[in-house]
């Protein structure tokens, strides 16, 4: 595995020479780096994938955590501006599609930007939701990731494991509830994709259609089975459809397992 910037900010479990492009993967609030480990198998050979592996999580628990996701935004899209000799297609999902929005800007500005931005489960940014579950404190965060069904009910009921979470679930929350985009919307030249679940009730197909706006490219909108945390199931059809995308052909998908 490499790492690229500070900390180990961007993870590549699959490293490949000279890769025509990569794919970089922001995970949702609470996520890791890991979660797309998998995706390595449903890209083609010419393609590397990066994960981001955001502060305050397994060997990053004691970096420091971001004030606002804009710092956050700063730190990767530094990361990335060396990489970028290469392709890059950013994939963000819920508050990593957010993140992966202001990344994008910032590789724009950068006069990097990439060449397709994929955002999954999270209204576009001037139709985002109020929400406020971080104000409740640890019960209401807990509460909301048991109603989303996302994460392990083992890890959510153990006593140890949920104190050494809590702290990057509290800065996640914070960030993306607190994160409201520049007015007027910032729009971008890439193109964009918005991806979401038929039964996902934090982003309608509706409010993933509007990140049309935020581009004045191509806009394309896709519509899988299942609910906020479909990525488990469709991981190599959420791939495959992002090379369609751009034109490539992904790898076969056989025996891909049914977690991440």
């Amino acid at each position: 595995m490499k790492q690229y910037g500070a900390g180990g900010l961007l993870r590549c479990f699959d490293p490949r020479p000279l890769p025509g492009f990569r794919l970089v993967c922001f995970p949702h609030a609470g996520g890791t780096a890991a979660f797309f480990r998998r995706w390595n198998s449903a890209l083609p050979a010419s393609a590397e994938l990066l994960a981001v592996q955001y502060p305050g999580r397994e060997d990053r628990l004691s970096d420091p955590l971001p004030a606002t996701l804009g710092e956050l935004a700063d730190s990767v899209a530094g990361a990335l501006v060396p990489l970028s000799t290469a392709g890059l297609i950013l994939f963000g999902h819920s508050m990593g599609a957010a993140l992966a929005y202001e990344v994008a800007q910032r590789l724009e500005r950068a006069g990097r930007p990439p060449q397709l931005l994929v955002v999954s489960g999270r209204p576009a940014p001037h139709r985002q939701r109020v929400e406020t579950v971080h104000v409740g404190g640890d019960e209401a965060i807990l509460a909301d990731l048991r109603r989303l069904g996302g994460t392990d009910g083992s890890l959510l009921d153990d006593p140890a494991l949920r104190e050494l979470v809590l702290p990057s679930l509290r800065a996640d929350y914070r960030l993306i509830e607190d994160y409201w985009p520049a007015d007027p919307l910032p729009t971008l030249s890439c193109a964009v994709a918005g991806f979401s679940a038929a039964g996902d009730t934090e982003a309608s197909d509706e409010e993933m259609r509007a990140w049309a706006d935020v581009t004045t490219g191509r806009f394309d909108s896709r519509v899988f089975p299942g609910d906020h945390f479909y990525l488990r199931e469709a991981g190599p059809a959420v791939v495959g459809e992002a090379m369609r995308l751009l034109g490539h052909s992904a790898s076969a998908t056989a025996g891909w397992p049914s977690t991440p």
